[in-house]
Formats: structure tokens, sequence, C-alpha cells
């Protein structure tokens, strides 16, 4: 296996990694973000109050795109598993 070939196998695994962390993040960073400012704007400052909102938002986010993130790992495990022969010199 060349230099290359693992550079690539390594960024095909970070972009999918990306991909698939990107969706549960954002959500968690918006939903951060609006009990911040409801926070702000009604100067309650409890550390615990966004945990709640954020877990289920993000329950959620993994219900409607779960399915998605599964298919993309695993059509990314079946082309790794399948590359083997060729990967092995």
């Amino acid at each position: 296996m060349t230099p290359e070939e693992v550079m690539t196998q390594g960024q095909q695994a970070l972009q999918l990694a990306l991909l698939i962390g990107a969706p549960m993040l954002l959500v968690a960073l918006a939903i951060g973000l609006l009990v911040g400012m409801f926070q702000a704007a009604t100067q309650i400052n409890e550390a615990t109050l966004s945990f709640i909102p954020k877990v289920v938002a993000m329950a959620a986010v993994l219900v409607f795109l779960g399915p998605w993130m599964l298919r993309l790992l695993t059509e990314f495990t079946r082309r790794l598993i399948e590359s083997i022969p060729s990967l092995i010199h």
C-alpha cells in the first residue's frame, strides 16, 4: 500500500466523519445559540438549561437523518472491504 493510497483512504474517512457529524453539531450549535439568547434576554444563568433542548433536537436529527448516516457508513465500509485485495500488494 503506497503512501498516496493511505492518504486517500484517510481523506475519505475524514470527509465521511465530517459529513456524518456536521448535522448533529450544527443543530447543537443552533440550539445552544437560541438558548443562550433566551438566557441573555431573561437573565437566567442556569448552565443545565440548554442540555435538554440539545438532547431532544439531536435525537430528532438522529431519527430523521440516521438512515442516511447509516447508509453512508455501510457504503464506505463495503467499498473499503472490497478494496482490501487491491490495497495489499
